[in-house]
């Protein structure tokens, strides 16, 4: 069964935790995760068994979507994690920066907007979506004046990005987002730096940013 909009919600409001643990011991998920018992355990003991639920629940949503069209990835993917809370990294960490893991930011049902960004990243990652088409972008939001990063999908390597941004929930593309101004993007191979809105310049790999790096060493430690 796809998960709708409206399980979405209801499941981000905490008033679905019967349908995720249904889904739990129904479909059949330890089969899939790629997230040890142990893990949950932890997961469980330092957050609360509703933390515990929505990953469970992720990993169940990455199966069924595995052999779907892209298209069909990508909303289900956004839909789902625009359903979460925006907190400032100051406030929920305690740090002026920090990404967190997909899993950090499950178990806390929040984030800002890079840990929305990363979270869509590599859950579409997950399904089995070719990562040469994701970018994750970091932009000029111009009407609010400030630093904001999104996830861009790329059918082609020419082509005009989607964007899937948590403040703006519906995909579009970034010709119909002029209130973002790109500045640079990457994946987990390359860095590209914006020479303008409609051309990126190959600035290195990745692992130049120390955060992306931090990031990936805390998710593989994650899985031991």
């Amino acid at each position: 069964m796809k998960p709708s909009p409206t399980l979405q919600a209801i499941f981000f409001s905490r008033l679905g935790l019967l349908v995720a643990l249904f889904f739990v011991v129904f479909s059949g998920i330890a089969d899939h995760s790629g997230i040890s018992d142990k893990m949950l355990a932890k997961i469980h003991n330092k957050y609360e068994a509703s933390a515990q639920s929505r990953i469970e629940y992720w990993q169940h949503m990455a199966h069924e979507y595995r052999d779907k069209d892209d298209m069909a990835q990508l909303k289900a993917v956004n839909d789902f994690f625009n359903g979460a809370r925006f907190v400032n990294d100051i406030d929920l960490w305690k740090k002026n920066d920090y990404w967190a893991t997909p899993i950090e930011f499950l178990a806390r049902d929040a984030g800002d907007c890079e840990d929305f960004s990363i979270a869509k990243y590599f859950t579409l990652k997950d399904m089995g979506m070719d990562v040469s088409k994701l970018r994750i972008t970091y932009v000029k939001a111009e009407l609010l004046n400030q630093a904001h990063m999104v996830l861009a999908y790329y059918p082609t390597p020419s082509s005009v990005p989607l964007i899937l941004d948590n403040i703006n929930k519906r995909i579009k593309p970034a010709s119909e987002r002029s209130d973002l101004r790109p500045i640079y993007s990457f994946n987990a191979d390359n860095l590209w730096l914006a020479r303008t809105r409609n051309e990126q310049l190959k600035a290195g790999k990745s692992d130049q940013l120390n955060l992306w790096r931090d990031l990936n060493e805390r998710m593989a430690r994650e899985l031991e």
